[in-house]
Parts: C-alpha cells; sequence; structure tokens
C-alpha cells in the first residue's frame, strides 16, 4: 500500500476525527500507514479493533499501524504491547500533525511507543476544519470534546478528558466553509453535545449555537444534532423545534434505561418520568418529530421487572430508532463493581430489547407510507428523510434535495416515487 488509510471505530465524532487525522498525518509527510482510530464504549469495540489491528498487519506487513482513539487513551498499554502494532497516540495527540513526524521506528520497545498525554489535562478544544468526509454527503463539524459528567457504566470521561465547546465564532466559520463548499447538510456533534458553552464566555447553550448557525448561514438547508441528554435541552433548542424548519425533526437522545432505579445506579440525572415528559412536549412542538435513543440492556442488578420497565419505556415513546447495548463491564468504572448478571441473560435481554426495537421501527415506517418527504440524496443509491428515515434512492445524484411521495417499505428502507416537479 502507500498513502495513509485510516480505520474508524464507534461515534460520529470519531468519524469526523479520522478525517482530521489523516489530513494531519499526510501534512506531516506520512507514508505506507494505517491509522486506527478505536471506541471504548464496550469491551466488544476494543476487541474488535484488535482483531483490525491484527488483519491489518496480516494483509500489509510493511506498512505502519498508528492506534489511537478512545480505547487508546483507556488502555495504552494494551494495544502497546502487540506486536503488530508501531506506535499508539492519545485522543489529543492524534489531531495534531507534530504527532506523526516524531513517530518512533519500527521495533521499538512497548515504552518507546506510547505518545499518551493525560487527557484531564487538556483544557480547550481547537476547532477543526473538514471539508469533506468519504462516504458523507452531510458535512459534521465538532461543536464540543469531552464529557464532566460520571455514569457508573461508562469509560469515555476517561478517554476524552472533560467537556470543552469550540467557540460559538469558529464553528459558524467552519459552517460557513462547507455552505460555500456545496453540503446542504450539517450535523453538529459532540461527545456531550448539549453541555455545550458551559465553558465559554457568557455561557451559550447549544441551542442559541443552532439558531445562530440557521440565522447566519441561510445556504443551510438543514441542520441536525447528532445526540443528546435530554435533560439538558435548553429554552433555545425548544424554539428551534416549534419554529425552525431547517431544523430537522429527528432527536437522538442518551436514555440508557426505562427504570428509575437503574437509572439511579447508572448515575443519570434524568427519571424515567422526565424522559417521557420531554418526549411528550417535543411531539407537541413538532408533531412529526422522530427519535432515536440509546439503551444498555442487563446492567447490573437489573432484575426482570426493571428490564420491562426499559421495554416498556420504548414503546410508551415510540422510539423509532433504538441503538441497544448489551451491558459491558469496563475497568475502572463503578459499575464494573456492582453484582453482575449471568452473561447469557444480558444477551438475551439485549435481543428482546432490539426485538421491540425492530417492531418499533417497522410501525414508523409504516406510518411513513403515503407522506410527502424531501429527501437528501447519499451514497449507494440511499437518501434519508427529514425525520431520518432511510429511503431506496437509485439513479439520483448524491447531494441532491428532492421530494417525493413514500410509496411502501421492505422492512428496512422506504421505497418511493419523486414528485413530477423533481422527476422533470
Amino acid at each position: 500500500m502507500s498513502g495513509v488509510d485510516v480505520i474508524t471505530f464507534g461515534c460520529r465524532l470519531n468519524t469526523y476525527e479520522s478525517e482530521v487525522m489523516k489530513a494531519q498525518a499526510e501534512k506531516a509527510g506520512l507514508n505506507n500507514a494505517i491509522l486506527i482510530n478505536t471506541c471504548a464504549v464496550t469491551g466488544e469495540a476494543v476487541r474488535q479493533a484488535r482483531q483490525a489491528i491484527r488483519r491489518a498487519r496480516r494483509d500489509n506487513p510493511h506498512a505502519r499501524i498508528i492506534v489511537t482513539g478512545c480505547a487508546a487513551q483507556t488502555e495504552k498499554e494494551t494495544f502497546a504491547e502487540m506486536a503488530e502494532v508501531d506506535a499508539v497516540l492519545g485522543n489529543e495527540e492524534k489531531l495534531a500533525s507534530a504527532s506523526y513526524r516524531s513517530l518512533p521506528d519500527f521495533g521499538v520497545s512497548t515504552e518507546e511507543k506510547l505518545r499518551v498525554n493525560d487527557i484531564m489535562s487538556v483544557k480547550a478544544t481547537a476547532p477543526q476544519m473538514v471539508r469533506h468526509i468519504d462516504g458523507h454527503v452531510r458535512a459534521f463539524i465538532q461543536v464540543q470534546n469531552g464529557c464532566d459528567h460520571r455514569c457508573t457504566f461508562c469509560i469515555i470521561p476517561y478517554g476524552r478528558g472533560n467537556s470543552r465547546s469550540v467557540p460559538m465564532g469558529a464553528v459558524v466559520d467552519q459552517a460557513r466553509k462547507l455552505a460555500d463548499s456545496g453540503y446542504r447538510e450539517i450535523v453538529l456533534t459532540g461527545v456531550d453535545a448539549t453541555s455545550y458553552g458551559g465553558d465559554l464566555p457568557g455561557a451559550p447553550t447549544l441551542g442559541l449555537l443552532a439558531k445562530t448557525l440557521l440565522k447566519q448561514l441561510p445556504d443551510i438547508s438543514r441542520l441536525r444534532l447528532s445526540s443528546i441528554d435530554s435533560i439538558e435541552a435548553d429554552a433555545h433548542l425548544m424554539d428551534l423545534i416549534a419554529d425552525e424548519p431547517r431544523f430537522m425533526p429527528h432527536l437522538h437522545l442518551s436514555l440508557q434505561h426505562g427504570d428509575d432505579m437503574i437509572l439511579k445506579r447508572m448515575k443519570r440525572r434524568h427519571s424515567r418520568a422526565d424522559a417521557l415528559r420531554f418526549i411528550e412536549d417535543v411531539r407537541r412542538l413538532r408533531p412529526e418529530m422522530s427519535f432515536g435513543a440509546d439503551m444498555i440492556a442487563g446492567f447490573p442488578t437489573e432484575t426482570e421487572e426493571m428490564f420491562g420497565n426499559a421495554v416498556r419505556l420504548a414503546e410508551e415513546a415510540g422510539i423509532a430508532h433504538l441503538h441497544v447495548f448489551p451491558y459491558s463491564p469496563r475497568p475502572g468504572t463503578p459499575a464494573a463493581r456492582m453484582p453482575q448478571l449471568d452473561r447469557s441473560l444480558v444477551k438475551d435481554r439485549a435481543a428482546r430489547l432490539r426485538a421491540t426495537g425492530h417492531r418499533l421501527h417497522q410501525s414508523h415506517l409504516d406510518g411513513m407510507v403515503g407522506t410527502r418527504q424531501w429527501l437528501l440524496v447519499e451514497n449507494n443509491g440511499l437518501a434519508h428523510t427529514e425525520n431520518f428515515a432511510l429511503v431506496a434512492a437509485p439513479g439520483l445524484r448524491p447531494g441532491e434535495l428532492v421530494p417525493a411521495t413514500i410509496t411502501g417499505h421492505n422492512g428496512k428502507h422506504l421505497d418511493m416515487q419523486l414528485t413530477a416537479a423533481a422527476a422533470a
């Protein structure tokens, strides 16, 4: 191989940062290298990263393999001890071209491979300009990094550090450049995006940032948020939901569970009632709003009744896009020291919760048949509606915005017919 290849695991923020990494590595003159941007959310994510490293070495025996990301930050020795790995960079180091200019030579010791500093010492997040993300027609902008909360199951603050925000002016400048480059949809992303602004002068909120972007940049056709914590939703965000058609009617929520006792043991800041109230309030303002959510099955001490409350929350909330994680103990977190459930029970509950999610998704698709939708055409013959449903759109040019009528679905994606104006 030649050049720089990147293998990415995990969240949208990692996808965004992988583009930054590639640009910085190429700027540093790196060649014949594979950058592996890892995720630490679950033990399975770490296992998959290790598997990808071994596969990359088998397929590219002479390439440099550089491992970074959240798992590299939290388990640096795990990766440095792998014979296949040439260097390990921390989450801060991976974004700087200097890191790629000062890589160790081949065959060095475990200690010499490590380029991982204390992430908790990082106090600011510098704006990073990404003009293009391979495979995406939507543009991502990182507005925040890190997290000040300490949910008992979560290792991510130890991989990302404390919450820090990109100044609003820098975000607006990035969005303007992306809009000028032809992007019709922009997605604001972060580790805990709804905590945006708390560390900035005047403490602007995520909702105010989104309002400002849409006011100053009329060429942005569509604006999305990657994920939010509903308990942090501010009045500006609720205004956007109610009054701004360019703010897309889809929110992905960090719910995690539907039982109050488990939520307390997770050290979440919302209750079951809080979550349902937020969803009800949003739907009253924007009836077409769809919701995604992250939920964990098999958390320590979870009884069958508690699990049932999680299932019922998903049903009562009508979650259209349910992301289910079987609980995975992460070393160093409080939940890892709690009484654990049998792994077979965890897997069984995760499968049952996924089945609920599948049924809710089918219901969501059923409800969209016959509606008129504006579609953003993506790659591989697919498109997304405003409320983030996937649509088959063969033969259309990626990046187009087209009106269509939804005619049916196959259980995975919607089928459509272009309106006469679009077909012409």
